[in-house]
């Protein structure tokens, strides 16, 4: 191990575990509130099951406009409401609000595409049957989906190991702030580097688990 890396490992160390929770969180948020979000954005589009043009247009301006906001901007404007949730609007634990907020936005757009692409036969054969919406949702869209949702996921933590960098304007720490506190900001460009080819490895270890799980998933 280079001794430059010897020498702020303990500060590494914290750097990651900051970005886990801060993508943890976000992870967590996507699925909890994210997937019935974008599964109620395809279930009430003109011509499917749950057709409801006023909640699919509210949704989707909602999620429209969370993902349209530059991600610095969004931490900023969310500052007053961070505050009042958590009680302050710095820390690691104050980030994981914009973060999970963003989280859902992006992976309920995913989560859309990806029922999208659920053949139209398999809703008929569901309905045909009599299956309740509950048994149409998670025995046939859930199951035929799997894959993309698996990948939809992969593609949703790389993305939000991303957003974890930019959350050091408001002390959420990560790794990522690691790197420009005492990398860039201290002319460490060695430093800088180190971080960069973890960060990497760890993106690169995401991609591959999420793929190799997608691909045992899928039956097709």
């Amino acid at each position: 191990m280079p001794d430059i890396l010897v020498e702020y490992q303990t500060e590494i160390w914290v750097s990651i575990g900051e970005t886990f929770i801060m993508v943890g969180f976000s992870i967590l948020a996507a699925l909890l509130v994210g997937l019935p979000v974008g599964t109620f954005l395809f279930l009430c589009r003109k011509g499917q099951l749950l057709e409801n043009k006023f909640v699919f247009s509210s949704l989707n301006l909602i999620v429209n406009i969370i993902r349209s906001f530059p991600f610095l901007l969004l931490v900023i404007f969310l500052i007053p409401f961070t505050r009042f949730i958590i009680g302050t609007a710095i820390g690691t634990a104050a980030a994981t609000v914009p973060m999970t907020v963003i989280a859902i936005a992006h992976y309920s757009r995913l989560v859309e595409q990806s029922l999208l692409d659920v053949p139209k036969g398999v809703m008929e054969a569901a309905v045909s049957m009599g299956a309740s919406v509950k048994d149409i949702i998670f025995k046939f869209l859930y199951v035929e989906a799997r894959s993309a949702l698996v990948l939809s996921m992969t593609t949703s933590t790389i993305s939000f190991i991303s957003y974890s960098t930019i959350m050091g304007v408001v002390g959420g720490g990560g790794i990522g702030d690691f790197a420009i506190r005492y990398g860039y900001q201290q002319f460490r460009t060695d430093l800088m580097i180190y971080i960069i080819i973890i960060m990497v490895i760890f993106v690169q270890l995401i991609q591959f688990a999420g793929i190799t799980l997608a691909r045992k998933i899928d039956k097709r």
